[in-house]
C-alpha cells in the first residue's frame, strides 16, 4: 500500500467518525450504532486507495463498534446480540473492502490497457504521417476516421476539413472542386459514382488515378473486419509514364520487390 493521502484518508476518516460518535454518544445524546456509516467509509477507502486501505478501515470500524457497544451496557462485557452485530459488521466491512478493492484493480487495469492502446494508435498515426503513401481510414459509416499528411498534401485538403471526419463522398467532391483529377469535367460525376460504389462493396482491385499536377496514384481499397475501409494512394508517377505501355504497369510495379538494380534496369529499357 502506498502511504500517501489516498492511503491514509480512509483509515483516518473511519477513526475520526468513531471518535466523534463515541464522544457525542457519551456527552451529548444517545446515538444509534454507526455501523452502516462505517461500511460506507470502508467502501470509500477501498475505492480511493485499494484493498489494503479498505481492510485497515474495516478493522478500525469493527474495533470502534466494539467500544461503542461496550459503552451502551450497564455491566461490562457483551451479550449474544452484541457479538452477532459485531460479526455481521466484520463480514460486511471485509466483504465491502474486498469487492470494492478488486473492482478498483480491474478498473485501473482496464484504464491502463486503454491508455496503452491510445499510445499505440498515436505512434501509428505519427508513423503514417511520415510516409509518402496517402492513407485514409473509413469507419463503417464511410466517414474518415484518419487521414494522413500525404493524402492531405496530394489533394490539398485543409486540416480543419480532414479533422472533421468527412465522408468518402465529400473527399471525392473536394478533389473535384479543387481540380485535383486529370479528367474532363463531364466525366467527373461518373468517376466519383464509380469510385464510391467500388469503395462501398470493398472492391480491392487497384486502379491508377491521374492527378492534374502530373502525379499518378495507385489507389487500393481494403475492407476491414469492422466494416470500415482502408484506402491507400501510392505514388507511382516514376513507374507509370505516358511513353510506357500501360499493359506493362503491373510488371514494373512488381519489380519493386526485386531490388533497386533490377527496377532501374527495366525502367531504362522502358524509356
Amino acid at each position: 500500500m502506498r502511504f500517501d493521502w489516498r492511503a491514509i484518508c480512509g483509515p483516518a476518516l473511519t477513526t475520526a467518525t468513531a471518535l466523534v460518535a463515541i464522544a457525542a454518544d457519551r456527552s451529548v445524546v444517545a446515538l444509534p450504532n454507526p455501523a452502516p456509516l462505517f461500511v460506507c467509509i470502508v467502501a470509500f477507502a477501498a475505492s480511493l486507495s485499494g484493498l489494503a486501505s479498505g481492510m485497515i478501515s474495516a478493522v478500525i470500524a469493527v474495533t470502534s463498534s466494539a467500544l461503542f457497544f461496550l459503552t451502551h451496557r450497564a455491566t461490562p462485557g457483551y451479550d449474544a446480540s452484541d457479538l452477532v452485530h459485531l460479526v455481521m459488521l466484520a463480514a460486511t466491512a471485509a466483504g465491502t473492502a474486498v469487492s470494492t478493492g478488486l473492482l478498483r484493480q480491474k478498473m485501473r487495469a482496464a484504464l491502463a490497457r486503454e491508455r496503452a492502446r491510445h499510445a499505440t494508435a498515436a505512434r501509428l498515426a505519427l508513423a503514417l504521417d511520415q510516409i509518402d503513401i496517402g492513407v485514409v481510414l473509413l469507419g463503417a459509416d464511410t466517414r474518415a476516421e484518419f487521414i494522413n499528411r500525404a493524402f492531405r498534401e496530394y489533394f490539398s485538403l485543409p486540416d480543419d476539413k480532414a479533422d472533421a471526419r468527412p465522408p468518402f463522398i465529400a473527399l471525392m467532391y473536394h478533389g473535384r472542386d479543387t481540380g485535383a483529377y486529370e479528367l474532363p469535367a463531364e466525366q467527373l460525376s461518373d468517376f466519383i459514382a464509380q469510385r464510391t460504389e467500388l469503395m462501398r462493396v470493398g472492391d480491392s482491385t487497384p486502379i491508377n488515378i491521374n492527378l492534374a499536377g502530373g502525379e499518378v496514384m495507385r489507389f487500393s481499397c481494403t475492407a476491414l473486419p469492422d466494416g470500415g475501409r482502408m484506402l491507400s494512394y501510392t505514388p507511382v508517377t516514376d513507374l507509370v509514364r505516358h511513353t510506357d505501355d500501360p499493359a506493362n504497369t503491373d510488371y514494373y510495379l512488381s519489380l519493386r520487390d526485386g531490388g533497386h538494380r533490377a527496377l532501374a534496369r527495366h525502367l531504362r529499357a522502358a524509356e
